[in-house]
């Protein structure tokens, strides 16, 4: 219709912007739970994903967490110095290294998973369980892919 006027929402309706803040607030926090035990949210992640498949390849350790290789072999140095984290040859090609976590890497790890669930339980404290599934779901959906430039640690 001609003449007509288009509402421009506010900032703070935006969803974008929403997300940002929200993201922004989340992102200090989950590096203060990290912080907490010495380690970066990459190395927590490495940690965690040794955690959940057992030993791995170093090479496929790069390509499922998406790290340059240059990066991983920091992260693993800065790991196996702290006995989280060990790479030992693969006997069946001593070319390859297979990365484990040790003991000391689960424990900590345990600590690292207690810190990530209070941050999350206080995020969401306002939201029942379905709604978090409904949130969690949604926010599956959204058009970004973890190889996008701007998800680069700071």
């Amino acid at each position: 219709m001609v003449g007509e006027v288009v509402r421009t929402p506010k900032v703070t309706e935006r969803i974008g912007f929403l997300l940002a803040r929200h993201a922004a607030i989340t992102d200090r926090r989950i590096r203060e739970a990290f912080g907490a035990t010495g380690l970066t949210p990459r190395s927590g992640l490495t940690l965690m994903h040794l955690a959940e498949t057992g030993p791995i390849s170093q090479q496929a350790l790069i390509e499922v967490l998406g790290v340059d290789p240059s990066v991983m072999v920091g992260i693993l140095n800065d790991l196996e110095d702290r006995g989280l984290a060990e790479r030992r040859r693969d006997s069946a090609d001593r070319r390859r290294h297979i990365v484990r976590i040790t003991r000391s890497g689960t424990t900590l790890l345990t600590k690292v998973q207690r810190a990530l669930t209070a941050v999350e339980r206080d995020l969401f404290a306002d939201l029942d369980d379905e709604e978090v599934a409904r949130l969690h779901d949604l926010l599956g959906r959204i058009r970004t892919a973890p190889d996008d430039p701007a998800c680069t640690e700071h």
